[in-house]
């Protein structure tokens, strides 16, 4: 079994934790360029979630292949709209505000 070492995300002073899903069935990769000095980009499989602690003001790209195997910007998401809440009233634990 291979493992993979992610080396922590720095800490953002005006952190928010974000939590996206690709509801897919396709591979995405999602990027945040927008914040000086940070680079974040991530493959996404189907059904995969990712939670991250970006600044609130970051963007969240994401990108689709074509069918001839282009990269495609999907949408761009302000990662405020993706922000977990502490509680849901269904009461297990946290949500976040992304539609989909």
């Amino acid at each position: 079994m291979s493992q993979t070492f992610t080396p922590p995300l720095p800490r953002f002073t005006d952190g928010i934790l974000c939590y996206y899903e690709n509801v897919t069935t396709e591979v995405q990769l999602a990027s945040i360029v927008n914040i000086p000095n940070w680079h974040f980009q991530r493959i996404v499989f189907p059904r995969e979630r990712l939670l991250l602690e970006v600044p609130a003001d970051a963007l969240l790209d994401v990108y689709g292949a074509t069918e001839d195997s282009q990269e495609t910007l999907l949408e761009q998401i302000p990662c405020q709209r993706l922000q977990v809440r502490e509680e849901n009233p269904s009461g297990d634990g946290w949500e976040s505000t992304q539609t989909g």
